[in-house]
């Protein structure tokens, strides 16, 4: 709660009192299984000879749900937001996977387009929430790295950061902030290793 008292010429009212509407951050964790195959620690990556053929032989897996295609499913769970994050990895192991799904041969994907490919973060409203995303932003070793670009999509957004900023050489914070509450998750470096 906080009180304000009006001056009027020299005489001091009584405070006015209003409560104040800041809410606490939700905070959660970020959790990811370190039995996703085919195995990478190096964390999220410019495209290199190393994690596109890793990314090719995840796509090959086919399946409904490859783990290692979506690695980011459920990642940061929480009830205000749901996000999805498209790196070079994934680029190439989606366009992989997508071929096997549907039966055709294993294409060889673009290796100069996964190499203009950044970290776009998708966030949408969790389903029953109404909060709508307004900012995401990396917290590392005390400062905040904001995104290079950002799109708003109705409640949803998308934003995109470099490289460094889930580098795995250090805990980080991933701050979802939207208009009715602001969800904190905590990405410990071993975490962010297992991120492609």
């Amino acid at each position: 709660m906080f009180c304000v008292g009006l001056l009027f010429g020299l005489i001091v009212t009584a405070p006015v009192c209003a409560d104040a509407q800041v809410t606490a951050p939700v905070l959660v964790s970020a959790r990811l299984s370190d039995t996703i195959t085919p195995p990478w620690t190096q964390g999220i990556q410019a495209i290199n000879q190393t994690n596109y053929w890793n990314a090719v032989e995840c796509g090959k897996q086919g399946g409904a749900n490859p783990a290692c295609v979506f690695w980011d499913t459920g990642l940061c769970q929480n009830d205000q937001f749901t996000i999805a994050m498209f790196t070079p990895y994934k680029q190439v192991a989606y366009e992989v996977w997508g071929a096997v799904r549907a039966k055709k041969p294993v294409p060889t994907p673009s290796y100069s387009q996964a190499q203009r490919t950044r970290i776009t973060i998708g966030v949408t409203p969790a389903k029953g929430s109404k909060n709508a995303i307004t900012s995401v932003a990396v917290k590392r070793g005390g400062k905040t790295v904001a995104p290079v670009s950002k799109a708003a999509e109705g409640a949803g957004g998308s934003f995109t950061f470099d490289f460094p900023a889930f580098a795995p050489t250090a805990d980080i914070s991933l701050e979802l902030v939207g208009k009715a509450g602001t969800v904190s998750c905590s990405v410990e470096k071993g975490v962010l290793a297992l991120f492609r």
